[in-house]
């Protein structure tokens, strides 16, 4: 596994830009979330179909509407841009604190992030509300516990979004999809909680008393996620 602190950050995003052609054929969305072929045609075809360029648009900002299944699919593709970024810049330059398994493991998180962006960018096409502009001027990238816990953060926050939103999702294709990439960022939340805290993979911050993980509707996720978007993010038809 190549060191990305060696490779150059314009390489990087030459890679980014083929992300279906080379180095995501071996970390792809299939392998990882487990989505099938036809469930991914099945999100492409109906979004299309249905959508093409009339989602409503509010100036200053992007809009999700959450009046169907395709302002839910946004949303999610919104919070993926903002998790790809943040894993692209810290795999291209890890902390000096991070150990090599430390950096391997980060880069694979990173090419899971940019492969759920990808697969939601391409599934809802013209659908697709534009790029996020970011905002880290929050977080130490050289520090290696202030990435850990802007990780955290983030893998915490994508978990309850998801979770929250599984309950307007009319479609079952669509669901069961969702459930699919919730697990995967379940798995690096836990990776990271231990990194800071040996055993806090689960603790009652995120799971209660019924075992069950923290769950938030989108004006809360959104309204925490902002910090780190330059972008305004509307949502309508909550």
């Amino acid at each position: 596994m190549k060191d990305l602190q060696e490779q150059d950050k314009q390489e990087l995003v030459q890679q980014e830009r083929g992300i279906f052609n080379s180095p995501l054929q071996r970390r792809s969305f299939l392998q990882f979330a487990g989505a099938s072929a036809a469930g991914i045609a099945l999100i492409a075809a109906g979004c299309k179909k249905d959508h093409g360029t009339d989602m409503p648009v509010i100036s200053g900002g992007v809009t999700l509407d959450f009046k169907d299944d395709f302002g839910v699919l946004n949303y999610a593709y919104a919070l993926e841009q903002l998790e790809a970024a943040f894993y692209i810049q810290v795999a291209s330059n890890p902390p000096s604190g991070f150990s090599t398994i430390e950096r391997a493991y980060f880069q694979d998180i990173q090419f899971h992030e940019i492969a759920h962006r990808e697969f939601f960018k391409n599934a809802l096409s013209t659908a697709a509300v534009g790029s996020l502009a970011v905002d880290f001027s929050s977080i130490n990238f050289s520090d290696r516990l202030s990435v850990l816990n802007a990780a955290k953060a983030f893998e915490d926050l994508g978990v309850a979004a998801y979770n929250g939103a599984g309950v307007r999702i009319k479609s079952d294709t669509y669901l069961g999809l969702a459930g699919k990439i919730v697990s995967v960022e379940a798995r690096h939340a836990a990776y990271i909680r231990d990194l800071i805290t040996p055993g806090s993979f689960a603790a009652s911050d995120v799971i209660d008393a019924n075992g069950l993980d923290q769950a938030l509707t989108p004006d809360k996720v959104i309204a925490a996620a902002q910090k780190f978007v330059k972008t305004k993010i509307n949502i309508i038809n909550l």
